[in-house]
């Protein structure tokens, strides 16, 4: 079958017969059914967090606690540069399946199994370099250190398969089955729970055993995987190598993951500095800050699913040329976000002091975190726009606009920062975060009329 062809980043040349190609009814069912298992998978992700720290805390002193923190915040950082490969794959994936291009969407899988293997041996091969500059950008005492080097040197292994899992996640969001999502999470989450009890507790391995049941609980994840894409090896497109390494495709496939990365370097260096600037504020402003970016990490687990259920029925309707089915997944998408938020602000703006309580026990730093509780109440409200146009413009792989937006949206952020910050301090820089957020809604609004002509068949 002819597939679709690419022309340039975020836009391929499809023929018009393919435009008569139904996408399925989209229903409020249907986006549940994408969204609801990828909210329930990411109610595991803190969890997981929580035990790894839970367990080593039972050693009865800080430096494993510290360890833990360190060496999974080195990785964590050096993996997520690697996460374009969830959203790049999503939308190029979704655009396939809705031009009806299987063979294109079997090469996807292959692409991204072999990228993400070839990135993680390369971060085993650069393990030295990176522990080098891990250490100077977050330096310890020498015992945690030294228990830090011994779980990321275990844990370094996997990275292949870690990697890997970025983008087969993205390939099976693409076409719906995220329950398939949900059930990789909750094996490799509750296999490192399980392992990490026994390792540390049982066998009483230490940070080490830490380290081995992520381990292990990565590498049994990616044959899980492998598995649950097992569709995707049926036939011989999964080895028509010339497809695969087609040199177009390739091009397109680096552009949209260069620019995804560029926009999430710039999306993290935004909240890394927010943090920054907060630790100059003092201690007790900092911890104030922390605790109510729990807040938002909610709400970004709560929106995800119906975000990538966006990028999925958005890229979908791209591929098939069916414009009305665009805006009708845009719409509905945004819809169930919108209530989302609505129900967050006001369970913030209820059990808020109650939240702040339970995550802290120090006084005045539950003060400080009350007197700022007004940003949080807001922050979903303002944010919704952005969070689900990224979902949509993903599905769309128009990243040149997103990193465009993204770069304007910079600039605006350290403009607000500048002005806000000397004048009002702490609540300058959360209004400069609301400031950054709202404009990154503003400029990718700028490009959607050419999202949608992109869809005219």
């Amino acid at each position: 079958m002819t597939g679709c062809l690419p022309k340039a980043p975020g836009i391929l040349l499809c023929p018009r017969w393919m435009s008569n190609i139904t996408l399925g009814s989209l229903t409020h069912k249907r986006v549940l059914k994408i969204a609801i298992p990828i909210v329930l998978a990411n109610i595991t992700i803190p969890l997981l967090g929580a035990v790894d720290t839970g367990v080593v805390g039972q050693l009865g002193t800080a430096a494993p606690i510290g360890a833990v923190g360190i060496g999974a915040i080195i990785l964590t950082a050096i993996y997520w540069i690697f996460g374009f490969l969830r959203m790049g794959t999503t939308g190029l994936t979704s655009q396939a399946r809705g031009a009806g291009d299987q063979a294109e969407v079997t090469a996807l899988l292959m692409r991204v199994i072999l990228s993400g293997a070839a990135a993680g041996l390369l971060i085993i091969l650069m393990q030295w370099p990176i522990l080098w500059a891990g250490f100077q950008i977050s330096p310890a005492s020498a015992e945690v250190e030294s228990l830090a080097r011994s779980y990321i040197t275990i844990r370094i292994y996997s990275a292949p398969a870690a990697i890997v899992i970025f983008g087969i996640t993205g390939w099976l969001i693409a076409q719906e089955r995220t329950r398939a999502v949900l059930l990789l999470q909750l094996w490799m989450n509750g296999l490192n729970v399980s392992l990490d009890l026994w390792f540390v507790l049982g066998l009483d391995w230490g940070v080490s055993g830490v380290a081995f049941a992520t381990f292990l609980a990565e590498w049994s994840g990616l044959a899980l995987g492998l598995w649950l894409c097992r569709d995707g090896f049926l036939g011989g497109a999964w080895n028509n190598w010339s497809r695969i390494f087609d040199r177009a495709r390739l091009k397109v496939m680096l552009w949209v993951n260069s620019d995804i990365m560029i926009r999430s370097v710039l999306l993290q260096a935004a909240f890394m500095s927010f943090l920054f600037m907060g630790a100059g504020l003092g201690d007790v402003t900092l911890a104030a800050n922390q605790v109510l970016l729990q807040f938002l990490a909610i709400t970004a687990y709560a929106l995800d699913g119906f975000a990538f259920a966006a990028e999925t029925l958005v890229g979908q309707a791209l591929g098939a040329k069916a414009r009305q089915s665009l805006r009708r997944a845009a719409l509905m998408t945004s819809f169930w976000g919108l209530l989302i938020v609505v129900l967050l602000s006001l369970f913030f703006a209820l059990a808020g002091p109650w939240l702040i309580d339970l995550m802290t026990k120090a006084p005045d730093v539950q003060a400080e975190a009350r007197s700022y509780l007004i940003w949080i109440i807001a922050a979903p409200l303002i944010g919704i726009a952005s969070w689900m146009l990224d979902g949509i413009f993903i599905g769309a792989t128009r990243t040149r606009d997103m990193r465009t937006a993204m770069i304007m949206s910079s600039l605006v952020y350290v403009f607000a920062v500048w002005l806000l910050l000397p004048a009002f301090g702490n609540h300058g820089l959360w209004a400069a975060l609301m400031v950054f957020n709202a404009t990154r809604a503003v400029t990718l609004f700028m490009y959607y009329p050419r999202l949608e002509a992109q869809a005219q068949g």
